[in-house]
């Protein structure tokens, strides 16, 4: 673990812009699937580079998903500018991207709720919803009776839904 794990974005910021390798390393490795979902629903564009030559352009720290997702974006339209596709693409294309970009936002809210719950939690609502594990394979490899199997999904989706609804 290093020191800039678990840190606020505006502290990932700052240690970036004072030159730590590790707080640039933390901040790809924070956002990396974040900006990778959506270049590859758009355009499929590597977007870090610019982020990092434009680090200094960020007013607010704190701000940072929001900065980079705006910076993503521009950095698809200059690309649509570039490739000289008809204005009506580019503005079908950014309407989908809106659509791509709401549905990026939650299953990215969802993943940082997901982070604040416990191991426990965490394993069992990833064996049932991701892997698609049946109650009887849970039971078997985490050594619980099946028939707690469905309790504790639901207690963690309480839990789940707690950690969405204060981040809203």
């Amino acid at each position: 673990m290093t020191r800039y794990q678990g840190l606020s974005d505006a502290a990932l910021v700052e240690g970036c812009r004072a030159g730590a390798d590790e707080a640039w390393n933390e901040l790809v490795e924070r956002y990396s699937r974040y900006v990778y979902a959506i270049c590859t629903r758009g355009f499929r564009l590597r977007v870090f580079t610019r982020i990092y030559t434009r680090l200094d352009t960020l007013r607010d720290p704190a701000a940072l998903r929001p900065w980079i997702a705006q910076l993503t974006r521009r950095r698809c339209l200059d690309a649509l500018a570039h490739a000289k596709q008809e204005v009506a693409a580019e503005h079908e294309d950014a309407v989908e991207e809106s659509a791509d970009l709401a549905e990026v936002e939650e299953a990215y809210a969802v993943r940082e709720a997901l982070a604040t719950l416990s191991d426990a939690c965490q394993d069992i609502l990833d064996r049932f919803f991701a892997r698609d594990q049946s109650y009887k394979t849970i039971s078997d490899e985490l050594d619980i009776p099946s028939g707690t199997i469905a309790s504790r999904i639901a207690r963690c989706l309480g839990r789940l839904r707690s950690e969405l609804e204060k981040q809203s």
